[in-house]
């Protein structure tokens, strides 16, 4: 669960922010302060994945004081709460590792977004921490040095050109396919039988989430695609994707539809998709 951190000079604001964060389920919030001083007193205590600091404070400002923190917890993600609207101080709060503004006045609506943003690429990070880790070779019992060859290491090379091909480098779950094909890379025993769900669980605490952005993703490739068939029926990228990382006859469902001669998109069955594309980066 996601531990926040709240910092404002005024009680009222930090006790609306606790409302939301635990009404909208957005995380647990571990510690509460009212001046920067002591809040970076607690912050190593804490250890907060989230920190939400007002951006003026009487006693250190707000760009000053995620400054100090972010050398405290360099891996802790920082939210402003703001009222300012000088593209200065918003640029200078951006260069000293403000993630998000939210507005003063906050609402529920915008606290939920940016918290669920700011989490959800949190999780990303994490989880291609672990795969570096992996790919990184650590060493087993004995010393012996993992080969990152027969893990995959190398790997998202050649994936990152499928998904550049698919037009896929812009999409929301293009990080979360690289997270998941690079893992089974070098464990592919693993991947049989496992869900979708099964599969994002392993990479992140809001699986679903990551399943709903690796299907958009997956379904803008066969999108994609089948435009590319529509323009030139000939072309390697149709030629060599169309049935190996789809079904060419979903890929010619998604061309009817693109011409008005259906009402049906075309479907991706997503396991045989990644499966596909965890089979192109180890050949």
């Amino acid at each position: 669960m996601t531990r926040l951190f709240l910092i404002d000079d005024d009680p009222s604001v930090t006790d609306i922010l606790n409302i939301i964060i635990e009404e909208q389920s957005l995380g647990k919030v571990c510690g509460v302060s009212h001046n920067a001083a002591d809040a970076l007193e607690d912050l190593p205590y804490l250890e907060p994945d989230i920190v939400i600091a007002d951006l003026l404070m009487p006693d250190i400002d707000g760009i000053s004081f995620v400054q100090k923190a972010r050398r405290i917890l360099p891996s802790a993600a920082f939210i402003m709460l703001s009222q300012v609207s000088s593209k200065d101080m918003i640029a200078r709060a951006y260069d000293a590792g403000v993630e998000f503004f939210i507005q003063k006045p906050v609402n529920a609506v915008e606290v939920r977004q940016v918290i669920e943003n700011v989490s959800q690429k949190q999780n990303l990070l994490r989880a291609m921490d672990q795969v570096r880790d992996i790919f990184a070779g650590a060493a087993p019992e004995g010393g012996r040095q993992t080969d990152t060859k027969e893990h995959g290491g190398g790997t998202p090379e050649r994936l990152r050109h499928i998904l550049q091909d698919l037009g896929l480098s812009g999409e929301l779950g293009c990080e979360d396919i690289i997270i998941v094909v690079s893992y089974f890379c070098g464990h592919e025993e693993e991947l049989s039988g496992m869900t979708l769900k099964e599969i994002c669980g392993r990479f992140s605490d809001s699986p679903k989430s990551m399943e709903q952005r690796i299907r958009r993703a997956a379904a803008a490739g066969l999108s994609n695609l089948a435009h590319l068939g529509l323009d030139d029926y000939g072309s390697e990228i149709f030629d060599e994707y169309a049935s190996s990382l789809y079904s060419f006859e979903q890929i010619r469902r998604e061309m009817d539809f693109i011409r008005g001669k259906s009402s049906r998109h075309g479907n991706v069955r997503i396991r045989k998709f990644i499966a596909a594309l965890v089979s192109a980066c180890v050949e």
